[in-house]
């Protein structure tokens, strides 16, 4: 880089900025009236300290010096200067704690950093730009301190919150308190982050905190939401937030809305973005994609990998100030799987100056770098532990072609499809073809074997049907849908056939239909369809609650797609209240449940690598910087096209290299660079050459269908722990017996069951199951008899058994019906029992059956028996006995 000094980088870098906020720029002359100056950046502004480059005087008062240093410098280490000339006006109106303005700035003309010095605990910071007059007026007239009392003493109470959701606005709120500007909200899929942040808001705004709050989100269909969640929130009695503050929004369709939803959302005026006052207060619920459009063009837009929605087209770029918002929030603000996204993402939020608040359930590595570790935490164990969420159950789906890919032998029929134009012909395979498992559905498919997962997941949605009486919502993520070659396509079809329940019983719901957001409404909120097939729409942001199935057809190996993916199914039915739980289906033999058990909310994911293209490896080659290494890399890219190139690549090629051999070239790479650099460059950059490396002709893609592949499928299910970890049953039996074995002495109900029988009791079954729930390996009653029944194909063995067993394995496996029939018939009263009695143990039987034991208190607790007269009468009945006979049965039923 040439030489820039200090002088010059303010004339071509600094003052074009401050120019374009709307900044006139002086130099600074002897006897200068300041009331006569507004909105003015006055050069060589004498301190008694020196001369600030500029001052920034707005009505007649500097609320601002900045400290300009040449662009070779780091801004952020000379704000002490600036610290030092502000020290200096003291015959400006104003004082700090010995600072005599507001406002601090330090840059090298390409950044910028800020410091509002009026608060001990204000920390400075990067801005994107330079603040305009009216930014600074209004900043300065904001009492923060007052906004933020008003905020700690407004009463939180609205009557639909939850103690979790309070417990995330305090953490918001102290947050704001402590002056932090970037913070992170981690919860659950389905606890209610948009409600939290809809109070929130509201808190914020009525407080003062903040007036214009920018709410972002990642798909127009949670945009949509995003705008009745504020439209059917009603924060004072009668009075919903939209009648109480403005909400706007992007342009929506009539899609996007429910059929009996109002459509009209208020589209924002560009105004309120270009020229935002004092008397503004609203929101502006957006997509990012847009914003990005708006702050840095449309074609950065396009960088978000988001193919199930189109691009929004005839976008303008605006000339946005930071100071358009006081808040932005960031719903799903782990959006960014690739380094492009990432820096667009971040872009478009530093453009604001602005508190930011992430909301997410899946923090990633990326988010918690920009918004710092969740200031509050609610994870989706502890809201199914609290009621709010529910858990799921897992089946590991074990197929041969998933597991082991596609083998074809030689003179074996295939269909071959073109995946351009759709053709296909049949053909005999010459000779034999591997297909690892990474090839299935992008290279080859098998009918039979997506046929046969489906039919394995039938058995399992009869079953469903046979206990609850309805079948359940079934949600399949395909692995694409691609023209010509659409896995989703296939899926929908064979199901179809399978299911045999008509056309709309089973739908594709992706980018690809008409109206897919009409589609989403129609599965959340009807009958049919009862399962949809899609790829990725419907991974993230789109509320199923009735949702019971889960079928991953497609592989995942991004932590926060797949936990998006589950969270789809863990809200509590909407229109089925008895939804205790969902069911994930791992198609691919439980590895994919088992590739994430060892991940948590926090595990770091780096994101997918931004690959350099290879012109700029080649540039970057020719400007020296780190010349071996990006020789290596270039080679690596010619093999790589070597190996990618049609025969028509290579013809091309022969016009540049000798015979067009670009294996060859690549080898001689680091000797040519060495021996003739400068000739070896006049190639590598001639622009001809450098388009034919980027658009090389490659050969023409085909896909298999391979119509003779037999699939092997069997299916499983898997014990969840509640933890993200999945067991086969056999391996969380042994974990059972090594607790069991090893807790006597710990838990007082393991020693009484397998050496005190007699001091069995309600409390120590009480005390049984709840340390046993409390396990890490959460063994629960449910777990430990579907382990059970998987194993020893034994239906509902009581915990009884189940404890004995796993110390003993002699022990047997009974029922509670089976342990309570056996006891009373060994203790039997008799053939001179009264009818009276006899009713009376056919009551105790049946509480015996369901509880394992019995006590005293129950006979005046317990319906069955208090509605009979309790204690008094039952004790009279069987004569006094009563104690001695309750002691009995206790002792007898541990035994």
């Amino acid at each position: 880089m040439t030489y820039e000094s200090e002088r010059v980088t303010r004339k071509i870098r600094v003052d074009p900025q401050l120019k374009a906020a709307g900044w006139t720029i002086t130099p600074f002359t002897e006897g200068m009236d300041l009331s006569k100056y507004n909105k003015y950046a006055l050069e060589e502004y004498p301190t008694e300290n020196g001369p600030a480059d500029y001052a920034l005087c707005v009505d007649g008062k500097i609320l601002a010096v900045i400290e300009a240093k040449k662009v070779t410098r780091g801004p952020q280490g000379v704000l002490t200067q600036a610290e030092r000339y502000a020290e200096g006006l003291k015959n400006n109106p104003f004082n700090f704690g010995g600072f005599h303005v507001p406002f601090l700035y330090s840059t090298n003309g390409e950044v910028i950093f800020f410091h509002d010095v009026r608060h001990r605990l204000n920390l400075s910071r990067e801005i994107a730009k330079f603040h305009t007059p009216n930014a600074l007026r209004e900043q300065l007239n904001r009492n923060n301190e007052l906004a933020c009392y008003n905020l700690q003493q407004r009463p939180n109470d609205h009557p639909r919150l939850r103690p979790y959701q309070i417990e995330a606005n305090i953490a918001i709120e102290n947050g704001i308190d402590s002056r932090k500007r970037n913070m992170l909200i981690a919860m659950a899929t389905g606890t209610g982050k948009t409600f939290t942040l809809v109070n929130e808001i509201y808190r914020l705004m009525k407080s003062g905190v903040g007036k214009r709050i920018l709410f972002l989100v990642d798909r127009r269909s949670l945009a949509a939401q995003a705008v009745k969640a504020f439209a059917s929130f009603e924060p004072e009695p009668g009075l919903k937030f939209d009648k109480i503050y403005e909400v706007y929004s992007q342009r929506f369709f009539r899609e996007d809305f429910d059929e009996d939803d109002p459509f009209d959302p208020k589209v924002l005026q560009p105004q309120y973005l270009l020229d935002p006052t004092v008397g503004h207060a609203f929101v502006y619920v957006c997509t990012i994609q847009r914003m990005t459009s708006q702050i840095l063009g449309p074609d950065a837009s396009r960088l978000y990998d988001i193919t199930d929605e189109p691009v929004e087209e005839n976008v303008d770029r605006l000339n946005i100030p930071i100071h358009a918002f006081d808040i932005v929030i960031a719903d799903e603000c782990h959006r960014g799987y690739t380094a492009a996204e990432q820096s667009v993402w971040r872009d478009t939020l530093n453009h604001f100056d602005a508190i930011k608040i992430g909301l997410t359930a899946t923090p990633a590595a990326h988010t918690t770098s920009y918004f710092g570790e969740p200031v509050y935490r609610y994870s989706y164990e502890q809201a199914v532990r609290e009621g709010y969420l529910v858990d799921y159950d897992a089946v590991a789906i074990e197929s041969d072609v998933r597991m082991k890919g596609i083998f074809l032998f030689e003179g074996e029929q295939v269909e071959i499809i073109d995946p351009e134009k759709g053709s296909k012909f049949y053909d005999n395979l010459e000779d034999e073809r591997q297909f690892e498992t990474t090839d299935i559905e992008r290279k080859v498919t098998s009918p039979d074997s997506n046929q046969k997962i489906l039919r394995e997941i039938q058995k399992y949605a009869d079953e469903h049907e046979k206990k609850f009486g309805r079948f359940p919502k079934t949600l399949i993520f395909a692995a694409n849908d691609l023209p010509h070659t659409s896995h989703a396509d296939q899926l929908v079809q064979q199901a179809r056939e399978i299911f045999n329940q008509g056309e709309s019983f089973v739908q594709k719901i992706t980018g690809k239909v008409d109206r897919p957001l009409q589609h989403i409404r129609e599965f959340r909120n009807r009958k049919e369809p009862a399962i949809v097939v899609t790829v990725d729409l419907l991974s993230t942001g789109v509320d199923i609650p009735d949702l019971e199935y889960i079928v991953f057809l497609r592989p995942v190996k991004s932590r926060i797609l797949f936990v998006q993916m589950l969270g789809r199914g863990t809200r509590k039915g909407e229109h089925y209240p008895d939804k205790s739980h969902f069911v994930v289906f791992d198609c691919f033999g439980g590895t994919l449940l088992e590739y994430f058990r060892q991940t948590t909310d926090m595990t770091a994911e780096p994101p997918q690598k931004e690959v350099r293209s290879v012109v700029q490896v080649i540039e970057d080659i020719y400007q020296n910087r780190d010349r071996d290494y990006n020789t290596r890399v270039l080679v690596k890219r010619l093999q790589r096209i070597n190996k990618e190139m049609s025969g028509e690549a290579r013809d091309l090629f022969r016009a540049h290299i000798e015979g067009g051999d670009v294996a060859k070239y690549a080898m001689s790479i680091p000797r040519i660079l060495r021996e003739e650099f400068s000739k070896s460059m006049d190639l590598l950059r001639n622009k001809n050459f450098q388009d034919l490396l980027l658009h090389y002709p490659r050969p023409p893609r085909s896909f298999i269908v391979s119509y003779g592949t037999t699939d092997t499928v069997a299916s499983r299910w898997l014990i969840h722990d509640g933890a993200g970890h999945e067991y086969k049953p056999e391996d969380y039996l042994i974990l059972f017996s090594r607790f069991v074995k090893e807790n006597p002495e710990h838990i007082e109900a393991i020693g009484i069951l397998l050496d005190r029988p007699r001091d069995w009791s309600t409390d120590a079954l009480n005390e049984l199951k709840t340390k046993l729930s409390a396990t890490k390996e959460r063994f629960t009653v449910e777990n430990l008899r579907k382990a059970h029944k998987m194993k020893y194909n034994k239906a509902l063995a009581d915990i009884i058994s189940m404890v004995k067993h796993a110390a003993r394995e002699e022990e047997p496996l009974l029922t509670a019906e089976e342990r309570v029939d056996r006891v009373l018939d060994r203790l039997s009263l008799g053939e001179s029992m009264t009818s009276e009695q006899q009713q009376w143990l056919e009551r105790i039987r049946a509480h015996l059956i369901e509880n394992l034991s019995i006590s005293k208190s129950d006979f005046d607790i317990i319906p069955i028996f208090s509605n009979e007269g309790g204690w008094g009468k039952a004790n009279r009945v069987f004569g006094g006995q009563l104690p001695a006979l309750i002691h009995q049965w206790n002792e007898a039923i541990a035994a």
